[in-house]
């Protein structure tokens, strides 16, 4: 019987597990003495949720203490953010600070941004890929425009929350068609797995998410991928056309980072960051990254602090443009 790939991720995730407790030392003897809780502000299954038990996976084996990962859902991505960011600053709590940190607080929904975390490093960043049911009438992404030009509103996307990075993928897909977001309304949803579910029973028509989000279903046959929101084709999936080899030029990616509350010691930063440094390296990280069809783009320090500052100015235009931004 054929493995799919996300059954392959499973077991390297569970091989990073059952190797924890052989810490290679890179923090000091009085940190960490007890388990640490990694929060995940979206739900389990998909890419943030799959990337964080990667990292937490390979960061217990670089401490020598348990990394429980904890999902803490809903707001369209606020209950996770905040439960992070409330969190004791003592080094025991760490988690996934994604892309919709720099949009959350341009739409009004709360008033936490980049700034209430210390970003230690930034894991993936992946463009975002228009995927459709199997049997869906449309086999490249001008067809499917030009049916939803011909029949405005009929088709219904989905893949996280409104005005979440997927969200925008649509908003900027159907703007460089000169066509408007009620065109094709959005359906919110609490990640990209939810949405994939939404599509297969046929509650939703389109899902823009990434591809390492939805090859799993495309590889069982189930959908299939129109196009990618990348500059260039990925090497993970060569057969995938990008968006501007189709003549609509967009492209847009959803990323994210390890952070911790912003007033966490910095002692402790400095032990974290070493330690996911070198979880960050190790070969069954990388590999089930990379088996995933992720986008690694790992950055640090005040590279990635300028990055963070730029996607909050840059999607806040965004949103501005798209008439979300309060």
């Amino acid at each position: 019987m054929e493995c799919n790939r996300k059954h392959h991720l499973i077991l390297l995730v569970t091989i990073l597990f059952l190797m924890g407790g052989c810490g290679s030392g890179t923090t000091s003897d009085s940190y960490p003495s007890k388990p640490l809780t990694y929060f995940v502000p979206w739900a389990p299954g998909g890419m943030t949720d799959m990337t964080s038990r990667m990292m937490a996976a390979a960061l217990q084996n670089e401490i020598g203490q348990p990394v429980n990962v904890v999902n803490r859902t809903g707001g369209g991505g606020v209950v996770g953010h905040l439960a992070l960011a409330k969190a004791k600053a003592d080094g025991y709590a760490l988690g996934a600070v994604t892309v919709e940190i720099t949009m959350l607080p341009h739409m009004g929904l709360t008033d936490l941004s980049y700034e209430d975390y210390h970003m230690l490093a930034l894991q993936i960043n992946n463009a975002a890929a228009v995927t459709v049911r199997k049997d869906a009438p449309w086999n490249d992404v001008p067809a499917l425009l030009e049916y939803v030009k011909n029949h405005p509103g009929e088709l219904q996307a989905s893949g996280t929350a409104r005005g979440g990075v997927w969200d925008l993928a649509r908003i900027g897909m159907l703007s460089e068609a000169n066509l408007e977001p009620q065109d094709m309304p959005w359906v919110p949803s609490q990640g990209s797995a939810p949405a994939m579910q939404e599509l297969i029973a046929e509650g939703v028509d389109v899902v823009t998410a990434s591809l390492s989000e939805v090859d799993a279903m495309r590889q069982s046959g189930l959908v299939k991928v129109l196009g990618v929101m990348s500059e260039e084709r990925l090497s993970a999936f060569p057969d995938v056309p990008t968006l501007k080899e189709q003549g609509i030029d967009w492209s847009i990616g959803g990323w994210v980072a390890v952070g911790v509350p912003a007033d966490t010691p910095p002692e402790v930063i400095a032990n974290l960051e070493s330690a996911i440094s070198a979880a960050a390296q190790s070969k069954a990280y990388t590999d089930a990254l990379e088996q995933a069809g992720s986008t690694i783009q790992f950055l640090t320090g005040e590279s990635l602090q300028t990055f963070v500052q730029n996607q909050h100015i840059t999607n806040g235009k965004l949103l501005t443009k798209a008439g979300i931004a309060k």
